[in-house]
């Protein structure tokens, strides 16, 4: 009957034990929950500054008159001279691509007034789509050569305006993240420090899209690239 008592006993301590051990276990996993559930979430900026690495410069002309046979000379003879200017410039010529003339005949046209001076309005254009962006510049400040030839090219068309672009993002990804996840990451740390807390572990990240645009209106061919990551961290006591 002794040994009966005494292995309830044993029996009833275990299961106290048992019991202890299962209740700290709960305990450790409510705050391990909780904790997991206190979440800081920050974003982290990188701007950078480029310069273009590639120019789309459409070169358009426009010539009007009576005769069309003539005009298709005067329209060839002034297309060579274009190509020689950007050639002898230092343009190759598979940077070079001439689009089929846009002819308007304006005695066809329904609104045009039927006294107009001249029949035939075409327009040309020429494109260099180049890498020498500063050489592009260059030639862009030098069109007075072609006026001195005859040849006027004639800018405000929307349809032919000239492009910078940037197209080397794949080899600054990689720093312009690291930059924003290190700015991310300095905010996270301030507000862990602010709250008495302690920063942990990255819940979820986010690199964000990455934008491209002019610096400013006046210098098209310097870019300035930006990107925002959104960074989610645990916090901690």
């Amino acid at each position: 009957m002794e040994d009966k008592s005494k292995g309830m006993a044993i029996a009833g301590l275990l299961v106290a034990v048992g019991l202890v051990l299962l209740g700290l276990c709960i305990k450790s996993a409510i705050d391990g929950f909780k904790d997991k559930e206190r979440v800081v979430s920050v974003k982290g900026l990188a701007e950078m500054e480029v310069k273009a690495n590639h120019v789309i410069w459409p070169l358009m002309f426009k010539n009007i008159g009576n005769d069309l046979p003539a005009l298709y000379v005067t329209m060839e003879n002034q297309t060579k001279a274009i190509k020689d200017f950007l050639s002898t410039n230092g343009i190759d010529s598979t940077e070079v691509s001439v689009a089929a003339p846009e002819i308007i005949d304006m005695k066809a046209e329904r609104y045009t007034n039927e006294n107009v001076a001249y029949r035939y309005n075409v327009t040309c254009v020429l494109t260099v789509s180049s890498s020498k962006v500063d050489l592009v510049r260059g030639l862009m400040i030098r069109q007075s050569d072609l006026l001195k030839q005859g040849i006027a090219i004639t800018g405000g068309d929307y349809r032919f305006s000239t492009q910078f672009l940037f197209t080397g993002l794949n080899d600054i990804k990689p720093q312009m993240i690291e930059e924003a996840t290190k700015n991310a990451r300095a905010s996270a740390e301030k507000f862990a420090a602010d709250s008495d807390s302690e920063l942990g572990k990255i819940r979820t990240a986010n690199q964000g899209q990455f934008t491209i645009s002019d610096r400013d209106a006046n210098t098209p061919y310097i870019k300035s690239v930006r990107v925002v990551t959104t960074v989610d961290y645990y916090l901690k006591d």
